[in-house]
C-alpha cells in the first residue's frame, strides 16, 4: 500500500530513480543551474536545501554523508568549499525554481538554480 507516500516515482523502478536524483544533484551543483521538468525539480529541491545546510558545517561526517549521496568527489569539493560558505548567514531558500515554456514532448518545464 502506498498510504502517505507522496513521492514521485516517474514511471521509474526504485533503483532508476535514485540514479536519477543522483545524476540531478550533480549536475545542479557542478552547474548551479540547470533545466529539467518541473516535478523533477520540485523533486530535487528539498534533498539539495538538506545537503548545503549540511555544506555550511565542514566536518568529516558532514563530507561523506554527502558524498554517499552525491557519488562525485569533485562535486562534494565545491560544495564545501565554494556553495556552502556563500550561504553560511541564511537559513533556508537556497534554490529557486523558474517555470518555462512547455517543452516539445508537452511537458512543464523548468529551471532550478541557486540563489545569489
Amino acid at each position: 500500500m502506498a498510504h502517505a507516500n507522496k513521492k514521485r516515482s516517474f514511471g521509474r523502478t526504485h533503483d532508476q530513480k535514485v540514479a536519477l536524483m543522483k545524476s540531478l544533484l550533480r549536475s545542479l551543483v557542478i552547474h548551479e543551474r540547470i533545466s529539467t521538468t518541473d516535478a523533477k525539480a520540485r523533486e530535487l529541491r528539498p534533498m539539495i536545501e538538506k545537503m548545503v545546510t549540511r555544506a555550511k558545517t565542514d566536518t568529516v561526517a558532514n563530507r561523506r554523508l554527502i558524498a554517499s549521496r552525491i557519488g562525485d568527489a569533485d562535486a562534494v569539493k565545491k560544495l564545501f568549499t565554494a556553495i556552502g560558505p556563500r550561504y553560511k548567514g541564511r537559513a533556508g531558500g537556497y534554490t529557486r525554481i523558474v517555470k518555462r515554456p512547455t517543452g516539445p514532448t508537452g511537458r512543464k518545464m523548468a529551471y532550478i538554480a541557486f540563489v545569489d
